[in-house]
């Protein structure tokens, strides 16, 4: 009987280590509905640093603070929390910077998030600030446009086409800003947020507050099997591997 309940303790102790989610992801309330943010591994510095605010409630209560339709919705400004209504928003901030960690294959596609910047040559990030993408859907014709007059010649990959003709997004914006994550559920709310009305500022008259959570591991470990095509575990053996192990979790 004892070699069979340390039999089991061990496979517990297997199972348990051996389910781990392969990245972060952060359950984003608004006013308008949630969402839930996918944040790249190939991004680790503003992976990492975004975790940690999230984690520490940095954002929870902040605004939206700058919306322009067909364009993006920006939030991040610390100062934002308990601003009164029509003041200017978006100098505020943390005192450090993200180092930029621009890729070509991370686009500015519809429902992705980048990292918002003042004009600094090293095009480091904002350690706060970010902004989801909307933007608009392109005609070939459109792109080819986009690349003569506003890209100064540089053309567009078959993959940026191909994503800016389907799913839309700010092909300009490329090679400029950080992208660290996309929307895999939620996406509508970028477009209401986006469609509020606004001042001469660019901030919604209304405000649209936010508030971040990280998905534990479990939840991670469940949003992950379902993208796959399989079922949630939630079962009585899940619950006792998972009580081995925090809730929270590191992605290398």
């Amino acid at each position: 009987m004892k070699r069979l309940l340390t039999f089991l303790l061990l496979l517990v102790c297997i199972v348990a280590h051996a389910q781990q989610p392969t990245h972060y992801y952060v359950n984003i309330s608004t006013s308008q509905g949630n969402a839930v943010l996918k944040l790249y591994n190939e991004t680790p510095k503003h992976r990492d640093n975004f975790v940690k605010l999230a984690k520490e409630g940095f954002y929870d209560s902040l605004l939206f603070h700058r919306v322009i339709r067909n364009f993006m919705i920006q939030g991040g400004d610390p100062d934002s929390r308990y601003a009164a209504d029509r003041v200017q928003l978006g100098n505020g901030g943390l005192d450090y910077k993200i180092p930029a960690e621009i890729q070509s294959d991370l686009i500015h596609k519809k429902g992705t998030i980048g990292a918002a910047r003042d004009n600094n040559p090293a095009k480091q990030s904002s350690a706060s600030q970010f902004y989801f993408v909307q933007g608009r859907k392109y005609s070939q014709a459109g792109l080819d446009s986009l690349e003569q007059f506003r890209m100064q010649g540089n053309k567009l990959s078959a993959m940026q086409r191909k994503a800016y003709s389907t799913v839309g997004g700010t092909p300009h914006l490329d090679g400029n800003y950080t992208v660290f994550g996309e929307l895999l559920t939620g996406l509508e709310i970028v477009d209401k947020i986006a469609a509020v009305a606004t001042d001469p500022f660019d901030r919604p008259l209304k405000n649209e507050r936010m508030a971040m959570r990280i998905l534990t591991r479990r939840e991670a470990i469940n949003l992950e099997r379902e993208n796959s095509g399989l079922p949630p575990q939630n079962g009585f053996f899940t619950k006792l591997f998972d009580s081995l192990k925090s809730k929270y979790y590191t992605v290398q």
